[in-house]
């Protein structure tokens, strides 16, 4: 199966916290994992802001962001994701970071898995409902 992985998935790659458990058997499975390249950005605004709060240390953020060009993901350019993440937006009233996930798994017949609750409720009633899933229930799916 193919998946789309977002940056909080990631991060619980490396920071343990719940559902670093989930992360890690997903990217250990035989799955094809995908992201956009906004990916990285964002897995790198979130380490910022852990070790900001103290949640990790600042070497140990800096060590992880230098791991990314190692994820085992398929990345994925967002240039041509753009107009369809802006009427995936538009649609779902919904910020644009978080729907160039939905338009890549749109594009390559996959599911998000995302860390983000708050997401997956915004998507869930629409016709994309089954396009995202949590880690948490994709975790329990298996």
């Amino acid at each position: 199966m193919r998946f789309v992985v977002e940056a909080g998935v990631a991060v619980k790659l490396l920071v343990d916290e719940p559902g670093s458990d989930a992360a890690r058997e997903l990217a250990a499975s035989d799955h094809e994992l995908h992201a956009p390249r906004l990916m990285a950005s964002e897995f790198a605004s979130a380490l910022w802001r852990k070790a900001r709060l103290g949640e990790v240390e600042r070497a140990d953020a800096g060590a992880a962001l230098a791991w990314l060009p190692n994820m085992p993901v398929r990345w994925n350019d967002d240039e041509t994701l753009r107009a369809d993440a802006v009427r995936l937006a538009l649609a779902l009233d919904h910020p644009v970071y978080d729907c160039v996930y939905l338009a890549l798994a749109h594009r390559i017949g996959a599911t998000v898995v995302t860390a983000d609750r708050r997401f997956v409720t915004a998507v869930a009633p629409t016709e994309h409902g089954e396009s995202v899933a949590t880690l948490a229930d994709h975790a329990e799916r298996r």
